[in-house]
């Protein structure tokens, strides 16, 4: 069974508008990844200030080629990112999908401030799941 991987982002109010358009910025980069499966963006709406980026992939091995291949080179050269950045990073779930840690080289200049100011990532293995019935 597939493996999920979730990055809750600590957000902000004022910095959730700049990390969902960072997020935004990055869509594409992570859905041709070998093994990628599911990705959602998940804003809060009451009781808490913390994003959740939600990956579903078909192996731990997959998203651990992933994060070592695309998610590296997107996150050290200051890309859009490949979705998700390392624990620490607010691009994504150290499992997740992202590439919310920088807009991606603005001008060359220095990286952005992350909009996050704090991520915990968590694992998950699919042991039961349910799709709606087919008419």
């Amino acid at each position: 069974m597939s493996i999920v991987k979730i990055n809750a982002l600590t957000v902000p109010a004022e910095q959730r508008e700049v990390l969902e358009r960072r997020f935004a910025s990055r869509a594409g980069t992570v859905e041709g990844s070998d093994g990628f499966e599911w990705f959602e963006l998940l804003r809060p709406v009451e009781g808490t200030d913390q994003y959740l980026v939600y990956t579903r992939w078909r192996s731990e091995e997959d998203f651990q080629a992933w994060m070592e291949g695309p998610m590296k080179a997107a996150h050290q050269g200051g890309g859009a990112g490949g979705g998700a950045g390392g624990a620490g990073s607010e691009g994504g779930a150290g499992g997740g999908a992202g590439g919310a840690g920088s807009e991606g080289g603005e001008g060359g200049g220095e990286r952005p401030k992350p909009a996050a100011s704090a991520s915990t990532v968590w694992s998950f293995e699919v042991v039961q799941q349910a799709a709606p019935k087919k008419a």
